[in-house]
């Protein structure tokens, strides 16, 4: 059975809301699924993203796909990296510990990325909603 790891549409319309699921290829994209993976929330800025990074990897070995956004997504989260490095370990190249360090590495600078990433929105929408001052008062419709 060939499966994939794609998005499976919630939420009202025009207000979106994913579910990260692991589904047989040819079941509806809102159908039967057989693990849920996580969430996704593409209104929030930035978009906010819940995923367990073991079972995914877990799916990812056993040999499923993820659609392009999922991969996006798998690659944002450090998914494919941690695949990588495992790969790796694998093959012999390094051990396990190594592995397990580089990704630590790089999972401490991602987050410092998106920490600025978030803080710099804040900045932006607090900024467009600088105070304008006051307001003119109306004169309730008196002719003066």
């Amino acid at each position: 059975m060939a499966t994939k790891i794609r998005l499976q549409r919630h939420g009202s319309k025009k207000r979106p809301f994913y579910f990260i699921v692991v589904a047989d290829a040819r079941a509806p994209r809102d159908g039967k699924f057989i693990q849920k993976l996580g969430t996704y929330n593409p209104l929030t800025i930035p978009a906010s993203i819940q995923l367990d990074r073991q079972k995914a990897l877990e799916w990812l070995n056993k040999g499923a796909t993820p659609t392009d956004t999922v991969r996006r997504i798998l690659s944002f989260k450090g998914v494919l990296f941690l695949k990588h490095l495992l790969r790796g370990v694998g093959l012999g190249l390094f051990d396990e510990a190594t592995a397990m360090e580089k990704f630590t590495q790089w999972s401490a600078e991602h987050e410092s990325q998106v920490k600025r990433r978030q803080e710099e929105a804040q900045r932006q929408r607090r900024s467009r909603r600088a105070p304008m001052g006051r307001r003119p008062e109306r004169n309730g419709g008196e002719e003066a």
